[in-house]
């Protein structure tokens, strides 16, 4: 792999502007090569002319001599200051009166404005981490007065004398802080400033009480949990006692705990960002040296090892704070442990999900083409039965058609994520290591499609075998089994096929269906997007009860249309995803008062009203509910089309440098973006075709309704793309490249900071 690949797979996605721009001076060096090779072919020409006519002279050594005293004045680095805090370099480089001469001198223009650039960039975050750092290390030592309080509640009164065990847990209190113990004078000489002021502060701390710290703390109390947010609405808000119990306890040191390996998460890309930069200097100046046989490697890179990315350490230094912090407080001293939970593992690529792949969807295309031939060659759509099973059983199946679709569209989406750098693991919140790629998630995919199909189409055989018609309850629970095998997988708590991914789906799930119970995440609203283009699936569960809870299936008949509590689920089940999203618009205005999230909760209670029109027409008919369920339908279609393009995908800029679209793109094709516009009106308004309701027989209405269903999920697969793709540059706008992780603590006096 070349270095230039190295560093673009290496970059922090949210960071990537902020990195050297490498292609950029690799291509002011590729004309500085040219013009130097276009010079060397005149020279070679103009010194074979000269040894033609001086044969008999030695020219090498005073041209030696000259040659190497130009060479010496290659480059003068100059060191600006700036406010007098930031450190600017301007290299200023002897032209010569030869071609490229110009190339070079925008090479070290482009080299001062890429270091600059890179050292004030690493030096505000190394700022913030230390800033992050101080607040991390007051959360510790409210944890650990805490902790004394909790297992020792007697001395919570500061009136109490001090006895052996409270000085012992002060001196505890005392080492546990990121800053750990205070060190000779020699090597606090050799700290920086902020190292300085982080043990200042420190020192300040340490000569409390532990228990005087807990007079300034309170707990937040997020409200992530249903119970949590029914306590907040019968409780005082007002009330600060500061008196959890072990659970609450246990609690907090999770969250705490997530709170550091976030940041050292931080430190460590912080780390690899001076690495990589550094190299990618080195690499374009070994270049430079090789394209013009100049030795400016040295001096240049002398400066920018002496500049803030080169020669700060502090970035070490709280590594190696955090970890002993972490390891002495959450580990027990196991540092084995400690350094296994903050450091992730990268994930390995396995051929053996390349070779399943290819066995499943070979397999798949076999079954299909054998059930088309087996429906073909048994002339089933021109016979009553054949109409009749497929009108009954079709249904059954198209479950999984749709959830195969949908897993085939998410694996086109984790591709396309992956190929234009979008950070979608960070965005979903998945834990490093765990995520799924593309070609995981079409293992999936295949693997699902081949065991439905086999089911299909062993049923199809089992039905119109006349052997086997002594049978036929028995063949028709075979899509039963196969709802018991997917759910089996799906909540299996063994360590097989992605449990990781599968309990976060679970999660993601559970917190759909509490909402708004739940604080609202990305992937909890982004799955209940997805549920809402996955309604019928859930009209295909509430007919998976009907039809065998009610015995339809042993009578072979399909009546559940006629049962007035079968119709009343139909329409609560009709409207349920379209409810989770509108009660997480509710949560989320009630939290942010963002108004935004106020209208996009209207869209969604609008298109709950047109799923009650159109639920009513398809079942009782009449030219009133028709034009009812159309006016309802389109103010659906055109509010949702609307904030999909618009807020959804931020597109449809007016002003924007790219007309009409938005300031950033990822995708290099401008046209997609209008094509997947198009697309997106489109298939909306295929959603009304039901609407249009002709005098349909039955077996075309189940194909109307499963292409219209499929449509919906292609439709939300394309959105899928964009929508993710916004929330990528939204984040690296604001460079928010880690998750943010609520402290536990928080001290009166920062919030009144925070307040003034």
């Amino acid at each position: 792999m070349t270095f230039q690949k190295d560093f673009k797979q290496q970059m922090v996605p949210e960071w990537e502007k902020d990195y050297m721009d490498y292609e950029g001076l690799k291509r002011i060096l590729k004309e500085i090569k040219s013009s130097k090779k276009a010079i060397h072919n005149r020279s070679l020409q103009h010194r074979f002319r000269l040894e033609r006519a001086f044969s008999g002279l030695n020219m090498h050594g005073s041209n030696h001599q000259r040659e190497g005293d130009i060479e010496d004045q290659v480059i003068e680095v100059k060191t600006l200051e700036q406010d007098g805090s930031k450190q600017l370099y301007k290299t200023n480089f002897q032209k010569f009166h030869e071609v490229g001469g110009e190339a070079e001198a925008r090479l070290f223009e482009k080299l001062d404005e890429e270091l600059n650039k890179v050292n004030a960039f690493y030096k505000d975050q190394v700022e913030a981490a230390k800033h992050e750092a101080t607040l991390l290390s007051k959360q510790v030592e409210a944890l650990v007065a805490l902790r004394v309080k909790v297992k020792s509640p007697e001395t919570g009164s500061k009136h109490n004398s001090s006895s052996p065990e409270e000085t012992f847990d002060q001196n505890h209190q005392q080492n546990d802080s990121i800053d750990g113990p205070e060190v000779d004078p020699i090597q606090q000489a050799n700290r920086n400033t902020h190292q300085e002021e982080l043990a200042e502060t420190h020192n300040n701390y340490n000569r409390k009480d532990p228990m005087e710290i807990l007079e300034h703390v309170k707990v937040d109390n997020v409200l992530q949990s249903p119970m949590s947010t029914i306590k907040k609405a019968f409780t005082d808000s007002n009330n600060n006692e500061l008196s959890p119990d072990k659970e609450e306890m246990r609690k907090i040191e999770e969250q705490l705990k997530l709170v550091f390996i976030e940041f050292y998460q931080k430190l460590l890309h912080l780390k690899d960002y001076s690495f990589m930069n550094l190299s990618a200097f080195s690499k374009i100046m070994k270049k430079y040296e090789k394209s013009t046989s100049r030795p400016a490697s040295a001096a240049y890179m002398r400066v920018v090892d002496n500049s803030y990315l080169g020669s700060s350490d502090e970035v070490n230094f709280l590594l190696e704070r955090v970890e002993c912090t972490f390891i002495r407080n959450f580990t027990h001293s196991n540092h084995k442990k400690g350094r296994k939970l903050l450091r992730h593992k990268t994930k390995r690529e396995r051929h053996s999900i390349t070779f399943f792949t290819g066995f499943f969807s070979g397999c798949f295309v076999a079954l299909l083409v054998a059930t088309v031939l087996r429906i073909g060659s048994q002339h089933l759509m021109k016979k009553q039965e054949g109409t009749f099973y497929m009108e009954n059983i079709f249904p059954l199946y198209s479950l999984f058609g749709y959830i195969t679709l949908h897993m085939l569209m998410y694996a086109a989406n984790t591709y396309f994520w992956k190929r234009y750098q979008i950070n979608y693991p960070f965005l979903f919140g998945f834990k490093p290591g765990t995520e799924m790629d593309y070609r995981e998630v079409f293992l999936l995919t295949t693997g699902h499609a081949v065991v439905a199909l086999l089911c299909f189409l062993i049923n199809l055989q089992l039905e119109m075998n006349q052997r086997t018609q002594n049978y036929k309850t028995a063949t028709e629970l075979v899509p039963l089994s196969l709802i018991f095998l997917v759910l089996l997988i799906t909540f299996c708590p063994f360590d097989i096929i992605h449990r990781s991914s599968r309990f976060f789906f679970i999660q993601c799930l559970f917190r759909c269906i509490c909402a708004p119970l739940f604080l609202v995440r990305l992937p909890d609203f982004f799955l209940a997007d997805q549920l809402t283009s996955q309604f019928q699936t859930f009209r295909s569960f509430e007919l998976y009860i009907c039809y065998y809870g009610l015995g339809e299936h042993s009578r072979r008949q399909n009546k559940c249309h006629r049962r007035g509590f079968y119709n009343i689920q139909y329409f609560i089940v009709g409207i349920i995803p379209y409810w989770f999203r509108l009660a997480q618009c509710m949560r989320q205005f009630y939290e942010e008062r963002d108004f935004n999230r106020l209208f996009n909760g209207l869209n969604y209670l609008s298109t709950i009203v047109a799923m009650v029109f159109r639920t009513t027409f398809e079942l009782k008919k009449g030219r009133i509910w028709k034009v009812l369920a159309l006016i309802s339908s389109a103010l659906a279609v055109i509010q949702n089309t609307f904030w999909d393009i618009v807020k959804d995908w931020g597109l449809l800029k007016r002003h924007s440098r790219n007309p009409y679209l938005r300031d950033k793109l990822i995708v290099p094709h401008k046209s997609i973006y209008f094509i997947a516009m198009v697309l997106d009106i489109i298939l909306r308004l295929s959603w009304m075709q039901l609407v249009f309701e002709m005098d349909w027989n039955p077996l075309h209405k189940v194909a109307m309704i499963t292409v219209t269903s499929c449509l919906e999920i292609i439709r939300r697969g394309i959105w899928n793309f964009f929508r993710l793709e916004n929330e990528h540059l939204n984040n690296v706008g604001n460079y928010r490249a880690f998750k943010s992780v609520p402290h536990p603590f928080s001290y009166y006096d920062e919030r009144n900071d925070k307040n003034d």
